[in-house]
């Protein structure tokens, strides 16, 4: 069976007269247009050009497969269009739930790409240190830092290690140094506060370590907590997927692991086949990914 692509070189060079022409007309090389015609020759047993010096002259064998080769190029372009026509009619509500400091950074540029190419989906953004229930309907997307198995019907994708760890400004290291072990924190101030379940948990690692009176600024937010490091405040937590990625900070000290802790890009059974769900959870698990594979490769470099 031969590689349906082929045909488009075929066509290429029927049309042009040389692999030459033809591959300045598909943005390949003359050399590749050359391989792909002698696949498609030896893949049907039929010899379908004569070379010559001045270029490639059909075969009657080609010159009686030309309109075939015609008729199926064209059906390739219907049903491209077709696909392309399908994606731009998709339509639909979105609500997506997510913490605030991811939807404010990873996700902005992401969503306004997704707009560009899904113009009709309309996102519906819900930026909360809250839980909502996928269950019940309250969101159809989340994007969320867990350690806990799923409820009965939700499903997700895991994106990467929900790490978060102590980091400070660039600015602030050069007033104050970066502290490297938790009980040389007791000489730096604290950006704290977070909201929710995220100060919960972050004032509990700052009560066991004896550090809550060195909290400079409470922030009500995850955002604030980033806005506060960035400006120099003091030294504060944040996700590492988003902070690992500002040239501007420097992270402390390695992200604090209790327990397999992931973040999963969620959904319910009972909305995962709709159209504008699918496709927004498909683009933002693929843009998602790799940013953190962009992370992973400058980590390693």
């Amino acid at each position: 069976m031969f590689d349906w692509n082929d045909l488009k070189f075929f066509l290429a060079v029927a049309e042009r007269g040389s692999t030459l022409a033809a591959g300045r007309a598909l943005r390949v090389s003359q050399t590749t247009v050359a391989r792909r015609l002698a696949a498609l020759e030896e893949a049907t047993g039929l010899i379908l050009f004569d070379r010559h010096q001045g270029g490639y002259r059909l075969t009657p064998d080609g010159d009686a497969l030309l309109a075939d080769a015609r008729r199926v190029g064209q059906a390739g372009e219907a049903f491209q269009e077709a696909a392309q026509a399908r994606v731009r009619s998709i339509d639909g509500t979105v609500r997506l739930t997510t913490e605030d400091v991811f939807a404010n950074t990873l996700l902005a540029p992401m969503l306004a790409e997704l707009h560009t190419l899904h113009p009709a989906i309309r996102i519906e953004l819900d930026a909360t240190s809250d839980l909502r229930d996928l269950g019940a309907g309250e969101a159809d997307i989340a994007l969320r830092g867990t350690s806990q198995s799923a409820p009965a019907g939700v499903v997700g994708r895991r994106i990467c290690r929900n790490d978060w760890a102590l980091y400070c400004s660039r600015g602030y290291s050069d007033q104050h140094g970066v502290p490297r072990t938790k009980s040389e924190l007791r000489q730096h101030a604290i950006v704290g506060g977070g909201g929710g379940s995220l100060w919960r948990a972050y004032q509990r690692f700052l009560q066991q370590h004896d550090l809550e009176g060195q909290v400079a600024i409470h922030q009500g937010t995850s955002t604030g907590l980033l806005m506060g490091v960035r400006a120099g405040l003091g030294v504060g937590v944040l996700p590492c997927i988003v902070a690992d990625g500002e040239a501007d900070l420097i992270r402390c000290m390695p992200p604090v692991r209790e327990g397999q802790h992931d973040l999963l890009l969620l959904t319910h059974e009972r909305v995962r086949h709709l159209p504008a769900v699918r496709t927004a959870i498909d683009f933002l698990y693929e843009r998602l990914k790799a940013h953190v594979r962009t992370l992973e490769a400058a980590q390693a470099a």
